[in-house]
């Protein structure tokens, strides 16, 4: 991979490669832009097959963080860790408390918080060591685990999406495949099997498939049988790329809103989407609960406040909609337009966020 020629390509800012032999540590600290405020976003740990499957992904997920904030109206700007290993074994308390210290050392221009494969208890370690870090327990003045949050704003926003391609908002009745049952996806299920959705779901964990049968009476299909399911939503909740040349040509769904980040493998497989008429709902507008509801974390979190501003997902698929309708584009067109055009407006004044000394975590006590 020509690394600063890819940078130069969506023009990040800066990339952080960190290691430390004795605990394990291999990450990769991606800040795309801080035009809008210091970059926020999560540390995904996962075993990638290669180094440059992981460049990749923290490429790819930083830039995402910079269009999710923006379209989500905050003033934070984009960025991402991963962590190379596996989450369920190579984990241990110093690997985490090294990370906090690189991410100290990047004096407030990164805030990180939980991601796929990390959890609270991890971000506790991390912020042993430095006050940049969100989402940790609720003990520290934070708002824990985010990920419910996360699912009621996927959920919200697949109503707005049902409302244009149904003509109601109303999903129960509605066949609803999600892939993936994790930790938001559980909770997404919840909230559609208590409206009478009925469920079909996939996952490489067998004890996650088995949860969502027995809690919401879902039916179970193996992994790769998930895209071919007749029904009228389909949600990915699982990792990104899998709407792609041997996926798309297979869904019988009318409108893909799901959890999971860098949904389209590429540009082309959201036009294809768009060409069959399938609604497709921007990955990075739908899931943006948990980033909102961090964001209040900085002004003395309130968790009703912070629900009722997740709500505002409804009204920014709807806008997406409205926008990709007016100018004929395909959603994910219309909605990088939206981001984009914040930015824009945003850069016109100031570039990159330089943090001083009165920056600072607001729960954090002096």
């Amino acid at each position: 991979m020509e690394l600063v020629t890819r940078m130069q390509e969506h023009d990040y800012e800066q990339i952080v490669v960190c290691q430390d032999r004795q605990s394990g540590l291999k990450a990769i600290i991606v800040i795309h832009d801080t035009t809008l405020g210091p970059a926020l976003g999560g540390t995904r740990m996962w075993k990638y097959a290669s180094e440059a499957d992981a460049f990749e992904d923290a490429l790819r997920l930083a830039r995402g963080m910079t269009y999710k904030n923006a379209a989500a109206g905050l003033e934070l700007g984009g960025g991402k860790t991963v962590i190379i290993g596996d989450p369920r074994t190579d984990k241990n308390e110093e690997m985490f408390r090294v990370f906090g210290r690189y991410v100290q050392g990047l004096s407030g221009r990164y805030i990180t918080a939980e991601d796929v494969g990390t959890t609270v208890e991890d971000m506790d370690l991390v912020y042993e060591e430095t006050e940049y870090v969100a989402g940790v327990s609720p003990q520290f003045g934070s708002s824990g685990n985010p990920s419910p949050v996360t699912a009621y704003g996927v959920y919200v926003g697949m109503k707005a999406a049902a409302k244009e391609a149904f003509g109601t908002e109303d999903l129960s009745g509605k066949v609803v495949a999600v892939q993936g049952v994790g930790s938001v996806a559980y909770h997404l299920c919840r909230y559609l099997h208590a409206e009478g959705a009925s469920l079909v779901v996939t996952d490489i964990q067998e004890e996650a498939v088995r949860r969502a049968v027995e809690e919401f009476g879902a039916a179970a299909v193996d992994v790769d049988e998930i895209y071919g399911v007749k029904c009228d939503i389909f949600a990915p909740c699982a990792l990104g790329a899998v709407l792609n040349d041997g996926t798309v040509p297979r869904l019988q769904a009318s409108v893909i809103a799901g959890a999971a980040n860098n949904q389209l493998k590429d540009e082309v497989h959201g036009s294809l989407l768009h060409e069959r008429g399938i609604l497709y709902v921007p990955d990075y507008v739908i899931n943006a609960g948990g980033v909102i509801n961090i964001a209040e974390e900085f002004k003395g979190y309130n968790r009703e406040r912070a629900m009722k501003k997740v709500e505002k997902i409804y009204q920014n698929v709807a806008q997406v909609i409205e926008i990709a309708k007016r100018d004929r584009l395909p959603t994910f067109k219309a909605a990088d337009s939206m981001a984009e055009e914040r930015i824009r407006r945003k850069r016109l004044s100031k570039k990159a966020y330089l943090p001083n000394g009165r920056d600072r975590l607001s729960r954090r006590v002096h």
